[in-house]
């Protein structure tokens, strides 16, 4: 089978690595980097439920949702094996994840809050700032977006039994300007400057200590943080950061080496015009190429352009909101007062974040009858309605989840 895959954010790259894997030949098509640049880099599967209610296990969460939720169309055994696929990938080139589908992990922020997911890369995982009993804050000389004083207030108001300290390091970066994360993480990268980090925080260790970093530990895979963990023998974990996340290019880099690997064609800045149809089939997809149009035959398509921040979604006019290569109709709650709450952070979600496509449980796309459009086009990723990923905190699980479920869709032949 042919397939098509339309988008480069982890759902997108997820679809074509599973579609591959159970043999198709896949061709992924992207028009820029993706969104795994603001990342965290956390697997969100769901760790709130009705009500903000913080959950203890996502697998009890999720038997609780309404059925037009992308979960319960996926079903946990899709959930289960597509978590298990990314954690396999992850460990085999070098980041490994730990965690599960029983229970949540707390990840420190840069601000100084816990960050409710289920699944981390070691660096991120917050479990031992539980147990110390003194924390140093570390923060860059000239990294920008990262502000200590601020993380260790908060922090010291959850974590009332331990003691903070901040220090600051200079690396001796040769930059005249303030630095990123991504700077600092490849500067560390070269011959042997994670060693200027290790000296530095050496004289603050002992048995009692974690210390609490940046995302600064490279942009390949895990080697620095165990590298960094094994010399100080001491807890150092990750914040999450502003964007750009050095963690979200962990798994970019990754998942892009895997798919080069098993053989997944790449086009890159490949803007996808529009859709060619007949009779309820995709037939091809129109890319913009500089001399002239290419198109791009398929059996099999699998849309993964993102939600309204992504720019696979549209709205001309409040009235009118529809996704931009096939123009599938997009759902959002009736009624102008239902599409925003009037608080940011209430305990409901928020309506314009519910907006999406809605599908049949095999995930193609619906019209406004309920009808399927077409019988070989897939939508997955934020291109989904029914669910608020912010609110949840399920971005990423539904990502891998609707990405396993369509790529594991057969299609029907022409009768």
């Amino acid at each position: 089978m042919n397939t098509i895959v339309i988008g480069s954010g982890l759902s997108g790259l997820m679809a074509a690595y599973i579609s591959r894997k159970r043999g198709d030949d896949v061709t992924l098509l992207t028009a820029g980097a993706g969104t795994l640049a603001q990342n965290s880099g956390g697997i969100d599967v769901l760790a709130f439920g009705e009500g903000k209610v913080p959950l203890k296990s996502p697998r009890e969460g999720i038997k609780k949702l309404p059925n037009n939720h992308p979960y319960k169309k996926i079903g946990m055994e899709h959930i289960e094996n597509a978590v298990t696929e990314f954690l396999a990938v992850m460990k085999e080139y070098g980041l490994p994840y730990r965690g599960s589908l029983e229970e949540i992990i707390s990840v420190p922020t840069a601000i100084g809050t816990l960050k409710p997911t289920s699944f981390v890369p070691l660096s991120l995982d917050g479990s031992p700032i539980f147990n110390a009993k003194k924390i140093i804050v570390v923060g860059i000389e000239r990294l920008k977006d990262f502000y200590g004083d601020i993380l260790a207030d908060n922090l010291s108001k959850i974590l009332t039994d331990a003691e903070f300290q901040n220090i600051t390091v200079d690396l001796l970066m040769p930059s005249y300007r303030d630095v990123t994360t991504i700077d600092v993480a490849r500067f560390l990268e070269v011959k042997d400057n994670i060693n200027k980090l290790i000296y530095a925080l050496e004289p603050y260790t002992n048995s009692d200590t974690v210390f609490l970093i940046p995302q600064i530990l490279g942009v390949k895979d895990d080697g620095m943080y165990r590298k960094i963990t094994e010399e100080l023998k001491a807890p150092v974990i990750e914040t999450t950061c502003l964007p750009p996340s050095v963690n979200g290019m962990r798994i970019e880099r990754i998942m892009r080496r895997a798919l080069s690997d098993i053989g997944v064609n790449y086009s890159e800045n490949a803007k996808v015009l529009r859709g060619v149809t007949d009779k309820g089939k995709v037939n091809a997809v129109v890319v913009r190429a500089t001399a002239r149009d290419v198109k791009y035959e398929g059996d099999k398509f699998i849309l993964a352009t993102g939600g309204f921040y992504g720019g696979g979604l549209t709205l001309e006019s409040f009235n009118s909101p529809h996704e931009i290569i096939f123009r599938l109709p997009v759902w959002i709650p009736e009624g102008k007062e239902n599409w925003a709450n009037t608080k940011l952070f209430s305990d409901t979600p928020q309506g314009f974040a519910t907006a999406g496509i809605l599908t049949d449980n095999t995930l193609r796309p619906l019209d406004k009858h309920g009808n399927v459009l077409y019988k070989n086009l897939f939508v997955i990723g934020r291109n989904l309605g029914g669910y608020d990923f912010c609110f949840e905190h399920s971005g990423n699980g539904v990502a891998l989840a609707s990405a396993y479920h369509a790529a594991m869709q057969s299609v029907e032949e022409d009768g």
